[in-house]
């Protein structure tokens, strides 16, 4: 499969949907989905290159969201050979926990947040989620970071059906290359979720709090 690190040097903007973004908050929760060294570092085998570009974007939803006291809920994807299911037939590598890359980038400040370990690309399956949003009061996710196609789309579909208003920044996911992203961004607007920027949502995050 073609890797290319596409965020780099292209404009995704005309992918956004330029309507402004009206968020619920309270009620609104960012998801960070795992931006660990597996998929972030260079060293890694599965290095998907764009994921280094999304950071920057991700920790501005992160220091909004926190700025304004809403939930930032971060995943870790973990698995063994057991939990593993069809992923270990079809990836036949997996996240153990000993494994270095496991851990989730040093860019992030976890401090303060949750962070929920997963065995597959639903971010719902066998945790704790969809408990702890409804404690939460959720109405509305924002789905960040890796990969676009399986990770944040599957969680993506999940929260929809579950009844969450989901919005999934076109700048603040990534995929192995420019077409499985605009693939899944163009499939999800159709009937799941609004394609927008990771600034419509920090602005209107700002907004909503008057500054």
């Amino acid at each position: 499969m073609l890797k290319e690190n596409y965020l780099s040097r292209m404009d995704l903007s005309r992918l956004c949907d330029k309507a402004e973004v009206e968020l619920e908050v309270p009620g609104t929760v960012l998801l960070v989905l795992d931006m660990q060294d597996f998929f972030v570092s260079p060293d890694s085998h599965a290095f998907v290159p764009s994921a280094p570009e999304l950071v920057p974007a991700i920790q501005l939803l992160v220091k909004e969201f926190k700025h304004h006291g809403l939930p930032v809920i971060y995943t870790k994807h973990l698995n063994t050979r057991d939990n593993a299911e069809m992923m270990g037939r079809w990836w036949r590598d997996v996240i153990t926990a000993d494994n270095p890359l496991s851990r989730i980038h040093s860019g992030f400040d976890l401090s303060g947040s949750v962070i929920i370990e997963k065995t597959q690309y639903d971010a719902f399956y066998r945790t704790e989620l969809g408990s702890l949003l409804e404690q939460l009061r959720t109405t509305t996710v924002v789905i960040t970071g890796v990969m676009t196609n399986l990770c944040c789309e599957t969680t993506a579909r999940a929260a929809f059906v579950r009844g969450l208003r989901v919005f999934m920044p076109v700048d603040g996911t990534a995929a192995m290359n420019m077409e499985l992203h605009k693939a899944t961004t163009l499939n999800l607007s159709y009937g799941f979720s609004r394609p927008v920027c990771t600034a419509s949502i920090a602005e209107s995050l700002r907004s909503s709090y008057g500054h």
